[in-house]
């Protein structure tokens, strides 16, 4: 396809107003694997129907890892380094998944009463502080900071130097981003000097440990301060991205307040997720070889993004997607984790960090309200962190 023909495709992603499905959804459903243009003028397969989604997320002929190889079409330009996109696969294959299991384990002793008196004392500084609180910068990122910072047992006060990293390393953009490798050694610099320091615990001092096993003396200082950095960027922008735009549901839909005020958070969990609009983009893979999807003959080397949240919406397997109902049968096969050997590791903690976290505020702040017009939030469109730069709220 010429440069010409490709610019006239429609531009994907359609719409970032995370309060909202975009428009053109509806009409995807009479063709769920058409073409696009991504950001980076690449063309693209887009796929939004929940089998086919679920299909391209199973199917091994559809890669992860080599979306980040060289001359592949892009949806958008790497902020890390090629070797970081299929860090999972990278975690299993140098020994550690293990270590990394047990870091990310939602009933690892303490850690509960740490949720709860951390989300507790958030509140407590919204309050002192005085209406407005500032939702997202003032609890969904300081929580799900700590939390990882306490996972990987460094101070909790390094959280914002390793924060204010990640707008640039989860961007969207056309074209490599000086920023993003100079945030990205700074980060490793950090988390390698983790590693000699005597003061850290958890899972980067597991991983210091394993320096002296000869089993391990193929792992570099960089490779294990990599675990450290990823962890820590993938799992902040994943667990807030999700707590923020939760409490964005909550703020916004009265059917949502209303349901989980009368039913409580905990059975209401896969039904935020299904229909938490964080992600914006698709997730991305590359056919490893032709492969027949739906209508379509995708053809080795051509780019596959499977559209989430359309998947989430598909009223073929959710009826009535639009409504919120936490007893929902099967609302428990969202694709927000993602599917096949790259479904999300973390989701059971990802579910019972945000799970304390809404319970924690409803519970404390009943009156809580979003103190500006919906329609005036301003939104980032970062992958994973379509995220209003700020939620002000009252109570």
């Amino acid at each position: 396809m010429s440069t010409a023909t490709t610019s006239a495709l429609p531009a994907f992603p359609f719409d970032w107003d995370g309060t909202r499905l975009p428009a053109e959804i509806a009409g995807l459903r009479a063709e769920p694997v058409r073409r696009v243009r991504t950001i980076a003028g690449a063309e693209a397969w887009l796929v939004s129907s929940y089998e086919l989604c679920r299909f391209v997320l199973e199917d091994q002929r559809f890669s992860l890892k080599d979306t980040s190889a060289p001359g592949a079409p892009r949806q958008y330009a790497l902020t890390i380094p090629p070797h970081v996109v299929n860090n999972m696969g990278n975690i299993t294959g140098a020994g550690l998944r293990k270590a990394v299991m047990k870091a990310i384990n939602p009933k690892a002793p303490g850690l509960e009463e740490w949720l709860r008196a951390r989300a507790a004392s958030l509140v407590d500084a919204l309050v002192a502080e005085g209406a407005p609180g500032e939702l997202r910068g003032g609890y969904a990122d300081p929580y799900s900071s700590g939390l990882h910072c306490r996972m990987l047992g460094i101070p909790e006060e390094d959280g914002p130097r390793l924060l204010r990293s990640l707008d640039v390393a989860f961007m969207n953009a056309p074209r490599e981003i000086e920023a993003a490798r100079l945030n990205w050694d700074r980060d490793i610099a950090y988390m390698t000097e983790r590693l000699d320091d005597p003061a850290t615990g958890g899972l980067m001092a597991e991983l210091a440990a394993l320096r002296e096993d000869p089993d391990y003396a193929h792992l570099t200082d960089e490779m294990l301060a990599t675990v450290g950095v990823t962890l820590f960027g993938a799992g902040v922008i994943s667990t807030a991205g999700f707590l923020t735009m939760a409490l964005v549901s909550v703020l916004t839909r009265p059917d949502v307040r209303e349901a989980l005020t009368a039913g409580g958070v905990a059975g209401a969990m896969d039904e935020l997720l299904r229909v938490n609009l964080s992600i914006g983009d698709g997730l991305p893979r590359v056919a490893l070889e032709d492969v027949r999807l739906g209508d379509v003959d995708v053809r080795a080397g051509e780019l596959v993004l499977v559209l989430v949240e359309a998947a989430n919406h598909d009223p073929e397997r959710f009826p009535d997607p639009l409504a919120f109902r936490p007893d929902r049968e099967n609302a428990g096969e969202h694709l927000s984790f993602g599917g096949g050997s790259h479904y999300c590791p973390a989701t059971a903690l990802g579910k019972r960090h945000a799970e304390i976290a809404l319970e924690t505020l409803l519970d404390r702040l009943p009156g809580l309200r979003l103190a500006v017009p919906v329609e005036q939030l301003v939104w980032r469109t970062n992958f994973m962190k379509r995220l209003p730069e700020r939620l002000p709220a009252a109570w």
